[in-house]
């Protein structure tokens, strides 16, 4: 839609063809088919305790969030506050072209969630660590038992705690900078943005994530989306870091 999101999603799209990189790795602990090939249909991995086990290498199914976070809340979309409406009409109409994603600055929450590269869910009993291809980020979700802080220092990743309802993991973060663009067409949030991610597993080879996103200075009322992942058998994620090849930002220059 505009010159922004064509070029940001050039440069993701080269990034996510390069884990082929890696010669032919095999995956251990995959089930697969009596011809070898991994068994996606098999059952859901569990922990020692019993819990589902969300650790793997996954992709998402689609793009479409990434560029419009609220593109299947038609035709109510995103209930903006009117400063937030506007916000966001302002930078479609000015094709993005402050967008800090196109500027390399680090993806929050819940943006990480819906760039279409690949990311590595690792889950032990008291951390789980995402490690996304996209810009070399990381994020740490705490399970035990800790609380969220109640002034936190506001940062790209915010804060963020874990704990099992039944075989959904549910993820609370809070302290995430103010003024985040959630998607590449530029959907505002404050720091006041909570974000509530609901990961279930319901098989060994998909993964579901119901997110919604609460913020009462930019949204009217809460609002959920949900996106779907695939796991990626066989296969790794590589280095990939925005700014080495950030060319052409000279042309970022809206209207």
């Amino acid at each position: 839609m505009f010159s922004c999101r064509r070029a940001t999603a050039a440069a993701l799209f080269l990034s996510t063809s390069i884990y082929a990189q890696w010669i032919s790795p095999r995956t251990a602990g995959i089930p697969r088919t009596p011809d070898g090939k991994p068994d996606l249909a098999a059952k859901t991995p569990r922990t020692a305790d019993g819990k589902p086990d969300l650790s793997g290498l996954w992709m998402l199914r689609t793009e479409a969030y990434w560029d419009d976070i609220g593109f299947d809340l038609k035709p109510a979309g995103i209930p903006f506050q009117p400063w937030a409406a506007a916000l966001y009409k302002e930078r479609l109409d000015n094709n993005g072209k402050d967008s800090p994603l196109a500027r390399c600055t680090p993806a929050g929450v819940p943006t990480l969630d819906t760039i279409p590269t690949p990311r590595r869910i690792i889950q032990t009993p008291g951390i789980t660590a995402i490690l996304h291809e996209y810009n070399i980020e990381y994020r740490q979700i705490f399970t035990d038992g800790r609380a969220l802080p109640k002034d936190p220092n506001p940062n790209f990743l915010g804060y963020s705690v874990g704990a099992w309802d039944g075989d959904t993991f549910v993820v609370e973060t809070i302290g995430l900078q103010d003024d985040t663009w959630l998607d590449l067409f530029g959907t505002p949030a404050t720091g006041a943005l909570h974000v509530t991610e609901r990961f279930h597993r319901p098989d060994f080879g998909h993964l579901d994530l119901d997110i919604t996103m609460t913020d009462p200075k930019a949204y009217s009322k809460p609002w959920p989306i949900q996106v779907h992942l695939n796991l990626m058998p066989d296969a790794e994620i590589l280095e990939y870091a925005c700014i080495e090849n950030n060319r052409g930002m000279e042309h970022m220059v809206g209207k």
